[in-house]
């Protein structure tokens, strides 16, 4: 049997095919959803799920949450003294809905179709297949959650031509997605998301308005009473959906401390996280090319879509009701069984082919050679530019750039910063070529990259034919996406001269995301002017400074 798993960042469900359609299988506690949570105590025992939450309350030190957000990064957790990496912590979430399943279905589970977020890039992909082949699960496909809400709500089975987008945000992870059926394919034509955007930040938003009205703050909280009032924020922010205002109150030194909230002071508080959650909405529409209004249905999944602030939000953004028709705890659950029952080829089942794109820019190191003969190396070269449908294939031709060059290094990186340093690392290979003067000798680098986020690299030599070639796992790649945004902030301040103009500061950072936000034609006039305008500033001269940044900045206001 194949079962179809929502391995969420609060919650985890699993759900089998019927011949009435998908169906959830309830837990061992006989409900839906498992909470996504471990503890484990001195003894070295295992607690998931609603066991681990109320352990800790007692134990904070012995209990993680909220992991999935550290998926193939080296973060480790401490419970009881011992260590865990995420994807182990994963692991024993999943071993638990494993065994639920076997014991409600009466059968052995070995296999299952595991959803994940459509913005998770590779190395957390991957981290996702080692949880499951740690709880003992072969993992037949990684579906994207976007896609599996697609399958769940029975889209495949339209008769008219379709374009949605998929709003989807979890409890710790945010993910926008533009999809298109026709005939009996239903593509993916853009993803956009924040790994690090869910229902748990907005939790937090109302935790801070509560200690500033009790004027106090985190850090004078012990780990008992932040836990505690962790709690009640979450309840309080779920009762808004029914009230104007709640009240809050816990347990503080030995006293009671209240406060109420008006519904309008929270949605005060979380303009900041509705403003983040605008521009993955923008980009993935840019990017596949379409308009809000071009979009036939808007569908809502992830249980932060039920929260009202979201809610009320979402409705004046789309300026259309969305599809809430099934629960948004449950639907990619259900998707994943669909799913899994397509795999196994059932009959109640309408084949559908699924495509997807490759969530972020695939590209190598060049050196860039510019018109006075100077030289500027770590630069980054697309080759597989993101929200490509995949499968692809694409190959750039690379040259030498010195004299009796012996070696070509090919980098295989991953990411949207035009500064090769900025990028995520995957791995790379050099292959020898013929001496000869600069210019003459090149290599073909094709990469290929499928379904299964497996990326194949070959670098040809083109004068001897001979080939190379390497598989990229990524396992190797420790880097967080907060880690990597972090640092190209900062390169980007360190990278502008002079550093106390401060509208020349502005300019180029606007620059710089609109290129990460751009692709093709529009990305490299972007890249062309950006450079000049930065060699423009090192050179120091004040008029054509302002000659460039007024070109650059009637580029992004035409581009915007």
């Amino acid at each position: 049997m194949v079962i179809g798993i929502d391995l969420g960042t609060t919650n985890s469900l699993a759900a089998y095919f019927t011949e009435d359609g998908p169906k959830i299988i309830p837990n061992r506690l006989g409900k839906n959803l498992t909470p996504s949570a471990v503890s484990v105590d001195p003894e070295g025992n295992v607690y998931v799920g609603e066991t681990a939450i109320e352990r800790q309350s007692l134990y904070p030190d012995s209990v993680a949450r909220t992991f999935k957000r550290s998926m193939g990064t080296d973060r480790e957790y401490v419970l009881s003294g011992r260590h865990f990496r995420s994807e182990e912590l994963s692991s024993m979430v999943l071993r638990v809905l494993k065994e639920d399943a076997e014991h409600f279905l009466g059968e052995e589970v070995t296999e299952a179709v595991i959803s994940v977020p459509a913005y998770f890039d590779d190395k957390r992909r991957k981290a996702t297949k080692k949880a499951a082949e740690i709880a003992g699960l072969k993992v037949e496909r990684l579906i994207s959650e976007p896609t599996a809400a697609a399958v769940a709500y029975g889209l495949y089975d339209k008769t008219k031509d379709t374009r949605f987008l998929v709003f989807d945000l979890g409890g710790g992870t945010f993910d926008v997605s533009v999809l298109e059926l026709y005939h009996n394919i239903l593509e993916v034509r853009a993803v956009a998301g924040d790994n690090y955007l869910g229902g748990e930040d907005f939790t937090r938003v109302l935790e801070k308005l509560f200690l500033q009205k009790c004027k106090l703050t985190m850090s004078e909280l012990s780990e008992k009473e932040q836990v505690r009032l962790n709690r009640q924020a979450e309840k309080a922010k779920c009762s808004f959906s029914d009230n104007a205002s709640v009240k809050m109150s816990f347990l503080y030194r030995d006293q009671t401390v209240e406060q109420e909230i008006t519904l309008k002071e929270y949605e005060s508080a979380c303009e900041e996280l509705l403003d983040k959650i605008k521009e993955p909405v923008k980009k993935s529409l840019s990017d596949a090319g379409l308009k809000l209004s071009d979009v036939d249905e808007v569908i809502l999944i992830g249980g932060a879509t039920k929260l009202s602030v979201v809610r009320d939000f979402l409705i004046r953004l789309f300026r259309k009701f969305p599809d809430t028709s099934l629960n948004p705890d449950e639907t990619v659950a259900l998707g994943a069984a669909v799913q899994a029952a397509m795999k196994e080829r059932r009959e109640e089942v309408k084949e559908i082919i699924l495509t997807d794109v490759c969530s972020f820019t695939l590209g190598t190191e060049v050196v860039v050679e510019y018109e006075d003969g100077k030289f500027e190396d770590g630069r980054f070269c697309p080759i597989i530019e993101r929200n490509t449908v995949i499968p692809a294939s694409h190959t750039e031709r690379l040259y030498t750039v010195r004299d009796n060059q012996e070696k070509v290094r090919v980098r295989v990186l991953q990411g949207e910063s035009r500064f090769a340093k900025n990028n995520l690392f995957l791995g790379e290979l050099e292959m020898v070529v013929p001496k000869g003067p600069k210019g003459k000798e090149a290599v073909d680098v094709t990469y290929t990259y499928d379904i299964n986020s497996l990326l194949e690299v070959v670098v040809t030599a083109v004068s001897t034919g001979f080939s190379q070639s390497l598989i990229i796992k990524g396992e190797e790649n420790q880097m967080t996406d907060e880690e990597i945004r972090e640092r190209m902030q900062e390169l980007s301040f360190l990278k502008i001269q002079p550093k106390d103009i401060e509208e020349n500061r502005l300019l180029f950072l606007r620059a710089e995301r609109k290129y990460e936000e751009s692709l093709g034609e529009e990305r490299k006039r972007i890249d062309y002017y950006l450079t000049s305008f930065e060699a423009a500033l090192e050179r120091g001269d004040k008029d054509e400074i302002e000659e460039l940044r007024a070109k650059l900045l009637s580029i992004l206001d035409e581009e915007e």
